[in-house]
C-alpha cells in the first residue's frame, strides 16, 4: 500500500516536471484510541499514527515561484514567493499557504519547490488528512530547505495554518499525531501543556478496525459550540463551590453529585462524561501497558455510552455499528471516534474475524439506513517521515 502511493505520486512527479523528485515523505493520518472531547477541557488524549497517509514529491526549482499538484482532485496552483501570501477560495491550496505563510513571518529562507502529493487517507471519516497534508508540508519545507524546526514547531505551524487560512478552530492532537507518531506506540498527550509519553500499542492477537458511517450530520460545527459552552458553564459551577477546582482534573464523581441539583440534569451530564473521560484515559494506558485488551475494550465501549447518552454528541448511524458490534464474540469494545455526529466507530476485534464482521455489520447497516458501510483496516505507524528510497 505505501510502495503503491510512493511509486504514483513519484510518476506523476515526473510526468508533470520531467524530472525525478529529489525528495519523497510521507505523512500520516491518526486515530485516537480514547479521549474523546477531553483536548478542550483539560484532560488527556491517546492518539496514534496510522499506516495510511499523504505521499509527498518535491523539488527544489531554483526560482521564487512554488508549483503544488493535487493528483488525486487532477488541480494545480501556481503561487510567487515574493507576493503577499494570504487565503485563496480553494480549500486544500490553503492548508499549504498556511504553513508558507508561517514559515516566511519566520523569517525562513523559502526558495521555489514543485511538490505532487497524493493520499490514501479516507476523506471525511474524521482521521485528520488535513493535519497530515500540513504537518507533510511543513515537515518537508524544514528538510529541503534546512530550517532547524523542532517537530513540537512543526505541529503547531499545522495546528495555525488551520487556524488562520483554513478558519477551523482545532485542537493539537491531530497534528501531534501526526508528526511525533512512532510503530506500535501510543501517544498520551497533555493537550494543555503539550508534555506527553509514549506507551506500547501492541495489538497481538487483536487489531483496530474502523466502520466509517458515510454521513456527516451538519451538526457538527454547532454541536462542538455548544458543549463547549455548557462544561465552562459546568465547571464555573464546580469552581464556586470547591475552589480547589482548577480544572476538570481536579474534579471527581462525588463533587459533581453533591452539585448535582445546582447543575441541572443537562450540565451534571455534560461535566459527568469529561470526569470520567479523564479518569478513563489513564485507565486505558494501564491497560495497554499490561496487555489487558479485555479491560481496554470495556473502557472503549464505556466511552461511547458516554458520547452517546452523556455527551450527546452521537448520531443513530453511529449508535447502530456500535450496538450492532456488542454480542459479537470477536469484538472487545466499540466506540464512536472524533467530534462525533457521524464519521467512524473504532473497533478492537480479534484478528483474522475483519472480514466476516464486515460482511455482516454492512448488510445489516444498508437494511437500517440505505447507505453503504465503508471499512479500513488499520495499524499504529511512525509519524511524518522522509522516505528513504
Amino acid at each position: 500500500m505505501k510502495k503503491k502511493i510512493i511509486q504514483s505520486t513519484t510518476a506523476h512527479f515526473e510526468n508533470n516536471f520531467q524530472n525525478s523528485p529529489e525528495h519523497i515523505f510521507l505523512s500520516p493520518g491518526r486515530i485516537n484510541i480514547i479521549g474523546e472531547h477531553v483536548d478542550y477541557n483539560d484532560g488527556f488524549v491517546l492518539p496514534a499514527a496510522i499506516n495510511k497517509y499523504i505521499c509527498f514529491a518535491v523539488s527544489q526549482n531554483h526560482n521564487s515561484e512554488c508549483v503544488l499538484i493535487a493528483k488525486d482532485l487532477n488541480e494545480t496552483y501556481r503561487f510567487d514567493l515574493k507576493d503577499e501570501i494570504k487565503p485563496v477560495n480553494i480549500m486544500w491550496v490553503n492548508y499549504i499557504l498556511g504553513v508558507v505563510h508561517q514559515l516566511k513571518e519566520k523569517g525562513a529562507d523559502l526558495k521555489g519547490f514543485n511538490v505532487v502529493f497524493s493520499s490514501n487517507i479516507p476523506m471525511g471519516a474524521g482521521l485528520s488528512s488535513s493535519a497530515a497534508l500540513e504537518c507533510g508540508i511543513g515537515y518537508a519545507l524544514n528538510k529541503i530547505f534546512d530550517l532547524h524546526l523542532s517537530k513540537k514547531e512543526i505541529a503547531l505551524i499545522g495546528q495555525k495554518s488551520e487556524h488562520t487560512f483554513v478558519g477551523v478552530n482545532c485542537g493539537i492532537m491531530d497534528q501531534f499525531a501526526s508528526v511525533f507518531g512512532k510503530k506500535n506506540k501510543v501517544i498520551k498527550l497533555d493537550c494543555t501543556s503539550l508534555e506527553y509519553e509514549y506507551h506500547k500499542a501492541d495489538f497481538n492477537n487483536y487489531s483496530l478496525l474502523l466502520l466509517d458511517s458515510n454521513v456527516k450530520h451538519t451538526l457538527l460545527t454547532s454541536g462542538y459550540n455548544d458543549r463547549r459552552n455548557e462544561v465552562e458553564q459546568g465547571l464555573e459551577i464546580i469552581k464556586e463551590k470547591f475552589p480547589e477546582v482548577a480544572t476538570f482534573r481536579d474534579c471527581n464523581e462525588k463533587m459533581l453529585s453533591d452539585l448535582k441539583e445546582t447543575l441541572g440534569d443537562l450540565l451534571y451530564k455534560r461535566c459527568n462524561f469529561v470526569v470520567k473521560e479523564i479518569q478513563r484515559v489513564q485507565a486505558a494506558v494501564t491497560a495497554l501497558e499490561n496487555s489487558n485488551f479485555v479491560q481496554l475494550g470495556q473502557l472503549m465501549s464505556e466511552t461511547h455510552h458516554g458520547l452517546s447518552q452523556e455527551y450527546e454528541v452521537s448520531c443513530d448511524e453511529i449508535d447502530f455499528m456500535v450496538n450492532a458490534v456488542q454480542n459479537e464474540k470477536s469484538v472487545l469494545g466499540s466506540r464512536m471516534m472524533g467530534g462525533g455526529f457521524g464519521g467512524c466507530s473504532i473497533n478492537l476485534v480479534e484478528k483474522g474475524s475483519e472480514n466476516d464482521l464486515i460482511e455482516k455489520i454492512a448488510k445489516q447497516y444498508k437494511t437500517a439506513f440505505g447507505i453503504e458501510l465503508k471499512a479500513y483496516k488499520v495499524k499504529v505507524s511512525k509519524g511524518t517521515t522522509k522516505y528513504k528510497k
